[in-house]
């Protein structure tokens, strides 16, 4: 059996930045991504976010790739939450776009508390300006507008 400790920090954003995310909605979206995560063997170990985006940080099995993650948990979880009739203006879709990151095992601690900090660190912090903090150095140049028009 191998074995492996691929850390990933994984970040998307309602279609359009939507603020549809209110802090009783994201109680209820975090727990059910915790239950699906486990029912797909998706080791999730932490789950937050804010009114309009999500943080996730997972370890990669072996037999996983990052995009078919991604993907399970932003299309189930978009086909729940528009199940559920939380959203009232809906339908309910996340952005096509995602960010994601490897984390060493040294750094597991620190992101974890900056996704457990997530409600105060947008009182003073745009998810624009956290996008370009979590990008800056990496050479990448996402568009993170909210602009783009594909379904996630």
């Amino acid at each position: 059996m191998p074995y492996t400790a691929i850390w990933i920090h994984a970040v998307w954003a309602t279609h359009q930045r939507h603020p549809w995310l209110t802090a009783a909605i994201r109680t209820t979206l975090y727990q059910h991504m915790r239950e699906q995560a486990n029912r797909q063997n998706i080791r999730l170990t932490d789950v937050n976010g804010f009114a309009d985006h999500v943080h996730i940080l997972f370890a990669l099995a072996p037999d996983q790739t990052l995009a078919k993650v991604i993907q399970l948990l932003k299309g189930e979880s978009s086909h729940w939450l528009n199940q559920q009739g939380f959203i009232a203006s809906g339908p309910f879709r996340w952005q096509s776009e995602y960010w994601a990151g490897s984390v060493s095992p040294s750094g597991l601690a620190r992101v974890r508390a900056y996704i457990a900090g997530q409600e105060t660190h947008h009182q003073s912090m745009s998810f624009t300006e956290e996008c370009e903090l979590l990008f800056k150095g990496l050479e990448i140049a996402p568009d993170v507008t909210g602009s783009e028009s594909s379904k996630g």
